[in-house]
């Protein structure tokens, strides 16, 4: 499990998270202007994995004004990778510059910013902002969570054939793990949608939007910040961190409280990492 929030870290919390919101935001409209533009350089990383110019400058401009204001912070980015995590007792920003690529490349509007606050094993805080929509969900550890300031609620659906889940595929997994989700969620009634961001698909479940978001593999800087949104907002997720999570990533459920014993059921049983003893926190009920 994670740690506990120290209270004693309030202070530090709140004037990152201050920093935060503008360096986002500027990031933010970075990127829309080569979004709208359609002015871009892309380069293939793998099987249907993109990588434009912009995430990179997306992600050293978030960064660089990040280490200006937090010289002693470490950093953990997907484009730039590690930088000072072999130092204990840090605070760790944890930072997708544009989660959604694919999309943002072929000029389909769901994609975003997303960062995340972690110390230990605590996600202490998060960001995700969707510049298209202008979208800005946040929340702190103890404190809730809010879409340009409005609180959030996970939607509380407890009946499958209500339910409506998020999820996501990368070729890490093999196609029949998602396939075979895919059916035994419509076997029972239950919506799926896939819409290419992780990032997105967690904070649709904080805002009620989705029910769930499940996906067999996805890496930390894709979730920590949505599951900071997810469990602020009263839903629930398994412990990503675990396992060694923040490095090589881990499976992600995250739902509102009612739907964990049908998804455990329906859709943890497909992957063996969704298992008793893996490490990843999710155990059956």
């Amino acid at each position: 499990m994670a740690d506990q929030f120290k209270p004693e870290l309030a202070p530090a919390v709140s004037v990152r998270l201050d920093c935060a919101r503008l360096a986002v935001r500027e990031a933010g409209a970075f990127a829309l202007r080569y979004f709208r533009d359609r002015d871009l350089v892309v380069e293939i990383k793998g099987a249907q994995d993109y990588v434009s110019h912009v995430d990179r400058e997306t992600e050293a401009l978030l960064m660089g004004t990040l280490r200006k204001e937090f010289a002693d912070d470490a950093f953990l980015g997907e484009e730039s990778g590690a930088h000072g995590l072999d130092a204990d007792g840090r605070f760790i920003w944890v930072i997708d510059p544009i989660d959604g690529t694919t999309n943002y490349v072929h000029g389909l509007p769901l994609w975003c910013i997303s960062v995340a606050l972690v110390h230990g094993r605590e996600i202490v805080a998060g960001i995700i902002f969707n510049p298209v929509t202008d979208e800005f969900y946040e929340a702190c550890a103890g404190a809730g969570a809010t879409c340009n300031g409005q609180t959030l609620s996970v939607s509380g659906v407890s009946d499958p054939g209500q339910a409506r889940v998020g999820m996501g595929f990368s070729y890490r997994r093999p196609p029949e793990l998602h396939a075979e989700g895919v059916r035994r969620l419509l076997c029972a009634h239950c919506e799926y949608a896939r819409f290419g961001s992780g990032a997105l698909g967690m904070a649709y479940v904080a805002d009620g939007r989705f029910d769930a978001y499940w996906e067999p593999h996805i890496n930390a800087w894709d979730v920590l910040a949505g599951i900071c949104l997810v469990r602020e907002a009263g839903g629930w997720c398994n412990d990503f961190l675990a396992a060694d999570g923040l490095h090589a990533g881990n499976p992600i459920l995250a739902c509102t409280p009612a739907l964990k014993p049908f998804l455990m059921a329906t859709l943890v049983t497909l992957s063996d990492e969704f298992n008793e003893s893996d490490g990843t926190g999710c155990v059956r009920d």
